[in-house]
């Protein structure tokens, strides 16, 4: 098949979030199945700079607000998938993806309006006609949108199948419905059938209506958000399109997560000696006390309420007061983060706090934790859970959406346990499953067990590949079946 994959970001080349992991890894165990994947992403500051991308003398032109706005366009590759990036940098040459510390960017509905019409333009630079195109969230909401007007009579894209992946639910690009105007859309899209949502023009809300095939990034997660509690005020639109939703579990790259690939001290299922020297190198690191029997529990993530950090809060004195260890590193909330600053002064050689982002340091982390904390209020699927049991450090998460998928506590099935969970987003719950946690570990012969199991673990992008597969075809023939 021929596949055309459209993200606002994509790892190693820019990344905010879990989103640019599934579009670096995706495209590749689909290229390793035999298809023609191609991938396009802005430009954004920095990127050409870092990276070896070359210019392919293609200008794409797009009407904009009765103007034509124009981008050159550059090419890389990932494992051998070419990447190509929508250079212009009036809307991407910014210090920010999508906004600064003051906030999200006023014109992101131009920015992404603008890249989404020119990665359906390069196709027909590149006469790259794709059996199916797959975009990511609400900054590629308006892909099938201009599909199902701009070009719909376009023999080009007659064949074209739609699928758009909601990778968080939460972010559904709210804009005003001036947009439509900007592009040159029928007026006709700002109705409760098609673009509108209470007043505004939902970007997400394109790509969940005008797509062939929605999905989203888990089994439960996709079960949730049809639902009033977790759906964001899309459970409706969502059950509307209940027959062509589905969910697919993310996967990883297991040789970009292998605990024996480490720089200082490897290790692996057979010999866990090193991962014993991986936490006791973390804790000099963070300057906490470095002995093997306290239980180290390790937290990577951006510093958001989504992620459990109020029940955190509310728990605080009594996770202090329990014979653990806690690092964190992430950032996020301005507020949260001078919280848990205030936290780490207060309990210097208990708590660590390691503010911003560093991608090695998080494999230290990882590699370093006993335990890896992650009681999120919703999680639509996951990938931390995921590394975490790579490198044997036990998740403790909330069962929802895809920590539910992918996490079993002893409690469920003790032979083919990997973590520990609990239901209630309440900080008892949290508190209990932690201790159970920690019963755990108190006998090594059980917690080595389980460690060794959880490294076991196989979550990789060959079974999402090929389910994938399945959806593309089912979106051409959707697709197919609407012209006739």
């Amino acid at each position: 098949m021929k596949i055309l994959f459209v993200s606002s970001e994509v790892a190693p080349f820019a990344k905010t979030g879990g989103l640019a992991d599934v579009a670096g890894a995706l495209p590749k165990a689909l290229r390793k199945l035999g298809h023609d994947v191609r991938i396009v992403m802005p430009a954004y500051r920095g990127v050409l700079s870092r990276f070896p991308f070359a210019v392919t003398g293609i200008s794409v032109q797009v009407p904009v607000g009765g103007f034509i706005e124009q981008a050159d366009v550059w090419q890389g590759e990932i494992a051998g998938v070419p990447v190509y990036l929508v250079d212009h940098p009036g809307y991407f040459n910014r210090e920010g993806l999508y906004g600064s510390t003051a906030g999200d960017f006023p014109d992101n509905d131009e920015r992404f309006g603008f890249f989404c019409h020119a990665a359906l333009e390069l196709c027909k630079w590149l006469d790259f006609v794709p059996d199916a195109i797959h975009g990511n969230d609400w900054q590629c909401g308006l892909l099938p949108v201009f599909l199902h007007t701009v070009y719909r009579a376009d023999p080009f894209f007659a064949a074209t199948g739609t699928l758009f992946t909601i990778h968080n639910l939460g972010y559904q690009g709210h804009f005003p419905p001036t947009l439509l105007k900007l592009f040159g859309l029928p007026a006709e899209l700002n109705r409760i059938d098609a673009l509108e949502f209470y007043g505004a023009i939902a970007l997400l809300k394109g790509g969940v209506v005008f797509s062939d095939v929605v999905t989203t990034v888990s089994d439960s997660y996709c079960r949730e958000i049809q639902t009033p509690e977790y759906g964001h005020g899309f459970d409706g639109i969502l059950r509307a399109r209940h027959n062509r939703l589905f969910g697919v579990l993310n996967g990883l790259d297991p040789d970009d997560w292998d605990p024996q690939l480490l720089p200082a001290h490897p290790f692996s299922v057979q010999d866990l000696a090193g991962k014993a020297a991986c936490k006791r190198a973390l804790q000099q690191e963070l300057g906490l006390k470095a002995e093997a029997e306290i239980p180290l529990i390790v937290m990577v993530s951006r510093l958001d309420r989504q992620k459990g950090f109020e029940l955190i809060e509310e728990a605080w004195d009594e996770l202090m007061a329990l014979p653990v260890q806690f690092a964190l590193l992430g950032s996020g909330n301005r507020e949260l983060e001078e919280r848990f600053a205030t936290r780490a002064r207060k309990h210097r050689g208990r708590f660590a706090l390691t503010t911003g982002f560093n991608e090695d340091l998080s494999r230290r982390f990882y590699a370093g934790g006993d335990l890896f904390l992650m009681p999120s209020l919703y999680e639509p699927c996951g990938l931390s859970q995921l590394i975490a049991l790579r490198y044997g450090t036990l998740p403790v998460v909330r069962s929802t959406g895809g920590l539910a998928d992918t996490i079993i506590d002893p409690q469920q099935n003790v032979a083919h346990a990997n973590g520990f969970s609990f239901g209630p987003y309440t900080a008892p719950a949290l508190l209990d499953c932690l201790a159970r946690a920690l019963q755990v570990f108190a006998t090594k012969a059980s917690w080595q067990g389980m460690m060794r199991y959880a490294m076991k673990q196989e979550f990789t992008w060959q079974v999402a590949a090929h389910r994938y597969l399945e959806l593309y075809r089912l979106a051409r023939e959707v697709r197919r079946d609407s012209r006739r």
